[in-house]
């Protein structure tokens, strides 16, 4: 994104974030949802950070809530009531803490304070004498609504102080609804016909802004108190909840003093576990430096304190753009328009894909490849896009159509209800086949991808080809029925480990028509008699293998005129040179090493079959070709020997028809001299 670029969607995204916020905070209508809210808001942050000179007084970074209502007295507060910028992921928090570092010019070891966010009403509270003399809302920050005779209902909040308290007290804490009320109260609003609420937020809000206070004392709003604005020489943030409890404040049991941000970690990750058994509804936690001081010396940006900031739970909705639509081919050649997005958090998963399942799913959403999206993954299910966020377009966006003709094979697509296809009945299980060759232990041997996982993986459009094997996340596998953060790991940490591969391995791995592996190692030691380099990229070895005519190919030892027209049929076809090409781009590396190592086998074939006892079949063939002997699958009147092992079945049989010597594994090693 260039600067201008920035410019654009920050003023897209103030304009969008103003009109979302008024909606909700001044007129009660909730025009997208919080998590929604919040992730166009820590964008802009991120941008306004990047690019400062565009930050304008008016920016939603630089303010809070929306503007007091007319119907209540204001009431200006003796010192700004901030709110906190978001984080939402470890590195989020690293670099509020870095950011933090750079303004002090110094390297700090902080300690922290962490306090349950609750989802309510944030509020002030002005004691004289012991007397509870006003309590008004947060409004703009500046000045708030006079809330007092509603707050004077909620029975959490104390009508005079206990103990040994100030002449003047002013403090700050949160007004809520818990999650038993809140039933009651939809309960009722049903019976009675009337509006269904979205969430305990609402409520309390419009509890808190009733002008009818029975109204309010009728919705039973709890409130814990979490901060003291009178200077009572409090050094510690965590002092601040003793002295309130002293006052006879309710403070929230579950904050607690933490020590470093690892705790700070673990905290936040045990609510977002556990969140569910606390009465009422939080979104996070509020990590404030416990140090006063400090706290202090770090001061205020925008609206929002540098020495604290809300670490979020993970959303279950975000935005993001879309950057592309493939269109991947599924096992029954139904064909799936799969997003490609910018990475998004969802549901605590990194999304950098999500199905859009058909071409009516498209044109009901109105989507087009650019497009800021709403993406949900409630109840954490597969990710999907929820709406398209068409204030935001900037005029570049392109439509997307769905092919006319098969992106696998060519064939014509046809429309079968709601539903595209590939007019070649086989092309989808053709796809398959191809690619469970691929992974297969004699090609790329990718652990933990067999067929039941292929199938998801196509069915979901994640994979169409072997090239989109190397751009699976992690979190694209999580958000798939079955799959936990483990598998998902083991099969990412896997397709990494083994991007880089023999060349003998990867000729067999494209599933060239008649290239076994002894032909692959043919074509191996072709290449290694014109060149030296120890490692090669995919496209150079396309080029290679381009550039031999059939003629060339035949004069290859064992190449005949069938397999040479396979191999250069195959290296002449446009689309296997993109998959080349694409399988270059995610990582795929080879490296060029000659099984032969000695002669001791030269001119051998073999034939292994049965079990072995000490070694694995697979590691006997390797050990032959390192030999500079064959490994042939059939048995023949050209095979030198017959390799095996207990249940060897009609190899074995073939063999003594054809008089072919049979050994066993120790006569097959002291050939060796092991």
């Amino acid at each position: 994104m260039n600067k201008q670029e920035a410019k654009e969607r920050i003023e897209k995204l103030r304009k969008e974030i103003n009109r979302y916020r008024h909606a909700y905070h001044v007129l009660d209508k909730s025009l997208v949802s919080d998590e929604v809210l919040d992730s166009l808001k820590k964008e802009l942050f991120d941008l306004e950070n990047e690019y400062p000179e565009f930050i304008t007084p008016d920016s939603p970074t630089q303010r809070v809530a929306g503007g007091p209502l007319k119907v209540f007295k204001k009431v200006r507060h003796e010192e700004q009531m901030l709110s906190f910028n978001d984080a939402f992921s470890e590195e989020d928090m690293a670099d509020w803490m870095e950011r933090s570092e750079n303004y002090l010019g110094k390297k700090v070891n902080p300690k922290f304070y962490a306090e349950l966010k609750i989802d309510g009403l944030a509020i002030e509270l002005v004691y004289e004498d012991g007397i509870l003399i006003q309590g008004s809302t947060r409004g703009d920050g500046a000045v708030g609504e006079d809330v007092t005779q509603n707050l004077k209902t909620v029975d959490a909040i104390p009508l005079k102080l206990e103990g040994k308290y100030p002449k003047r007290l002013v403090v700050r804490g949160e007004v809520f609804l818990t999650k038993k009320e809140f039933e009651r109260i939809n309960k009722e609003q049903q019976k009675n016909g009337d509006k269904i609420y979205a969430n305990p937020r609402n409520i309390a809000a419009g509890s808190i802004r009733q002008l009818n206070p029975k109204i309010t004392a009728s919705r039973k709003l709890d409130s814990f108190e979490y901060d003291i604005v009178t200077d009572l020489s409090q050094r510690l943030h965590d002092e601040e909840h003793k002295m309130l409890a002293s006052f006879g404040f309710k403070t929230n049991p579950n904050n607690k003093a933490l020590n470093s941000l690892k705790d700070v970690f673990e905290f936040r990750d045990y609510w977002e576990k556990h969140r569910d058994k606390l009465p009422y509804e939080i979104d996070g936690i509020v990590v404030i430096i416990n140090d006063n001081k400090l706290y202090n010396e770090l001061g205020v940006i925008g609206k929002a304190p540098r020495g604290a900031i809300a670490y979020k739970f993970s959303p279950k909705e975000a935005t993001t753009r879309v950057k592309s639509i493939a269109v991947q081919v599924g096992r029954t050649g139904v064909l799936t328009p799969v997003a490609e997005l910018e990475p998004v958090s969802v549901g605590g998963i990194t999304i950098t894909h999500a199905t859009l399942h058909n071409a009516d799913e498209i044109e009901r959403l109105g989507l087009k490849i650019g497009d800021t999206v709403v993406i949900n993954r409630a109840g954490d299910v597969i990710p999907k896009v929820m709406k398209v966020l068409k204030e935001l377009r900037t005029g570049k966006e392109k439509e997307f159509k769905m092919p006319a003709k098969c992106p696998v094979d060519g064939s014509v697509v046809v429309r079968e209800g709601a539903l595209n296809k590939c007019s070649n009945r086989e092309c989808g299980a053709r796809q398959r086949e191809s690619l469970i060759h691929f992974v297969a232990r004699t090609a790329f041997d990718i652990r933990g991808l067999g067929e039941k996982i292929i199938d998801v993986f196509m069915d979901e459009g994640l994979i169409a080809d072997a090239a989109d094997i190397f751009t699976l996340n992690k979190g694209d596998i999580i958000a798939l029925p079955r799959f936990g953060e483990k598998s998902a790991e083991n099969i990412i940490s896997e397709i990494e480990r083994k991007k880089e591969i023999t060349l003998g391995r990867f000729l067999f791995a494209l599933g060239i028509l008649h290239i076994g592996e002894e032909t692959a190692l043919l074509l191996t030691e072709e290449f290694l008699k014109e060149n030296k380099k120890e490692k090669i990229s995919p496209g150079e070895i396309g080029i290679f293998f381009a550039r031999k005519s059939k003629e060339d190919l035949e004069r290859i030892q064992d190449i005949g005129p069938k397999v040479a027209e396979s191999i250069e049929d195959w290296f002449g076809n446009k689309k296997n040179k993109e998959l080349l090409e694409k399988l270059e781009k995610r990582g795929v590396r080879i490296k060029i090493e000659s099984q032969r190592k000695t002669k001791r086998l030269l001119g051998k074939t073999f034939v292994v079959t049965g079990t072995l006892k000490s070694l694995e079949r697979e590691e006997a063939k390797r050990r032959i070709r390192e030999e500079g002997g064959r490994v042939s699958e059939s048995v023949s009147k050209k095979t030198s020997y017959v390799l095996a092992g207990e249940n060897p079945g009609s190899k074995f049989e073939n063999a003594k028809k054809l008089s072919v010597p049979v050994i066993d594994e120790k006569e097959f090693l002291d050939m060796l001299g092991k």
